[in-house]
């Protein structure tokens, strides 16, 4: 079976059985609700214990349940430009202020960049008047450039994670 396929079945799962994400993430429990569903879709892994939890919920099989505990190829989305247009004003959001944020986050904290995997995220509805908005809050370890050498004394550039 392919992790396509699995998130697919997933996703038929949770359908038939009139599961929200927020009813899937408290079932599975010991994470938030953003990186289950995260692995859910296929770009997180799950510990066994959650995986086994996954499977009992959604009807999977035990080469499924397996399947969700594997590290994924991650960043998987179908088209290089996404064409979802949620998805797609995300990448709007890069494509627009990226280089601002990149310049902001060095001139702050130096040449380096802010991880993914030492990383927290929560999605909140945020009340307003004019129509309810989208708070996204993120939050990454900077992670420095820092100079190393293979040899000990060859001075070589490149990201080194402390």
């Amino acid at each position: 079976m392919m992790r396509a396929e699995l998130t697919q079945k997933i996703l038929s799962q949770k359908r038939l059985r009139r599961l929200s994400w927020k009813t899937i993430a408290a079932e599975i429990g010991g994470g938030s609700p953003l990186y289950l569903t995260a692995a859910l879709m296929g770009q997180m892994k799950l510990r066994p214990e959650q995986a086994e939890r996954a499977a009992l919920l959604l009807g999977l099989s035990e080469e499924e349940k397996l399947l969700l505990e594997e590290v994924p190829y991650r960043g998987s989305l179908p088209t290089a430009v996404p064409t979802d247009p949620l998805i797609y004003r995300f990448y709007e959001l890069v494509q627009v202020y990226g280089t601002s944020w990149k310049e902001l986050i060095q001139e702050e904290f130096g040449d380096g960049i802010m991880s993914a995997i030492d990383f927290e995220m929560a999605i909140e509805r945020q009340p307003d008047p004019k129509g309810d908005r989208v708070k996204i809050t993120m939050s990454g370890k900077f992670l420095p450039y820092k100079y190393y050498g293979a040899s000990g004394n060859v001075p070589e550039y490149g990201y080194k994670e402390e």
